[in-house]
């Protein structure tokens, strides 16, 4: 039995010489990994993190581990792939992602939301430094816990003022508002904290120190 099915890949783990496992958040079966084995017609380069993907998804009655055949990509995402600053950050989106949602966990909507972002980032022009703290901020609203200031406040430390900036600031001006690169990483763990505390489970992303170096 197959279905068809759109779905963004979080990350890839090889079993043996031929195969990936293909770590995917998709409306129809949430956070799930699907067996693939890359070829001429399903290169392995279809599979890099956020990549928004069409393909049939087979069940194995033997097995929990069903797999993906006929794989396509949805979009090229060319604003995201010719550039090292946003590739990296949707590296850290999609470890977020991948650590922060459940292994078959279904959140209602967050399929749809996560798409509209990858876009986003995907079309931006300009200055983009700031996207991934803003997209935690949202990815917490799309988990069913909007932070407001005052839930802030517990995870701020000395960063209160600059979150409430944030906070009440349209996306467009919050883009512009002046960091650096180590006061991002800084909201951004002060987010995660927050996040762990609400989910009930550690969120550790090994991909936010290479964000802090890049954007030094």
């Amino acid at each position: 039995m197959k279905q068809s099915a759109e779905l963004i890949v979080l990350s890839t783990t090889k079993v043996g010489e031929s195969q990936l496992v293909v770590h995917t958040l998709s409306k129809e079966f949430g956070r799930r990994g699907f067996i693939v084995r890359p070829g001429k017609k399903t290169s392995a380069a279809l599979f890099m993190p956020l990549s928004i993907l069409e393909a049939d998804v087979v069940e194995n009655p033997k097995s929990q581990l069903w797999s993906l055949k006929d794989v396509s990509a949805l979009d090229a995402l060319g604003g995201i792939r010719g550039n090292i600053h946003k590739n990296t950050i949707s590296l850290f989106l999609a470890e977020v992602l991948f650590r922060a949602v459940r292994e078959g966990a279904y959140e209602d909507g967050l399929y749809e939301w996560c798409v509209r972002s990858i876009l986003t980032l995907d079309a931006l022009e300009g200055d983009f430094s700031n996207f991934h703290v803003l997209w935690l901020l949202d990815f917490a609203a799309a988990l069913g816990f909007r932070p407001t200031f005052q839930d802030m406040l517990p995870f701020a430390g000395d960063d209160a003022a600059l979150f409430k900036e944030l906070l009440t600031s349209e996306f467009s001006e919050a883009m512009l508002i002046p960091m650096s690169g180590s006061k991002r990483t800084d909201l951004c763990e002060s987010i995660l904290r927050y996040l762990e505390f609400h989910t009930d489970q550690p969120i550790r992303v090994k991909s936010l120190s290479v964000l802090r170096e890049l954007y030094k």
